[in-house]
């Protein structure tokens, strides 16, 4: 598939993509109010989660409705769906599955 756009409007486009969700945002502001002191997205620990609090080694993954495919808040994007659904959605959802049975 040809990209319709110029190799400079792509970049332009790709580095206006925010890294943080509403989710994660509303999470960290909670913890920040009852004291609790993290970083954000630390490269250095394995998986680079959302959320680590050092001082006592927890790290937090947040992934929004969108990664598990939830009825009530996902919706897909406007472009390439099928991707979407195939090859990302779907395998989340047999993992939740498993995870449920487990």
């Amino acid at each position: 598939m040809v990209d319709t756009v110029s190799k400079e409007r792509r970049r332009e486009i790709m580095q206006s993509v925010r890294s943080q969700s509403s989710l994660e945002n509303l999470v960290s502001r909670e913890l920040w109010r009852r004291g609790i002191r993290f970083r954000k997205n630390v490269r250095s620990l394995f998986g680079t989660p959302d959320i680590a609090i050092k001082k006592y080694k927890i790290v937090i993954f947040i992934d929004s409705c969108f990664w598990h495919a939830c009825e009530l808040h996902g919706r897909l994007p406007k472009s390439n769906q099928e991707f979407w659904k195939k090859n990302w959605i779907e395998t989340n959802k047999e993992i939740k599955r498993c995870k449920n049975i487990i």
